[in-house]
């Protein structure tokens, strides 16, 4: 248990941003789930869109320190080239 004043409000702070970075993560998740439902489906101008809807918070997750720029970019390029495999 924290015996001094800073490190109790440290444990506080944690706990708040473990909330706030959970439901990114949670929201990035999501994104990247309707990406993959629409290369499932075949539909490459569904695709298209939650891509271009997914990218920003992908972006705005490596910003806050949830992701590494790496696995961020390395998740869209994948993506990418999947929505580019699909037959228009």
């Amino acid at each position: 248990m924290a015996n001094h004043a800073s490190a109790k409000t440290r444990i506080r702070r944690n706990a708040r941003r473990a909330v706030i970075n959970g439901a990114r993560r949670s929201r990035i998740r999501t994104f990247i789930k309707k990406i993959e439902m629409a290369i499932a489906s075949g539909d490459k101008k569904s695709a298209d869109e939650a891509f271009k809807n997914a990218q920003p918070e992908i972006q705005r997750g490596v910003a806050k320190g949830i992701m590494h720029k790496n696995t961020a970019a390395r998740k869209l390029s994948r993506l990418s080239t999947r929505i580019k495999g699909i037959s228009a």
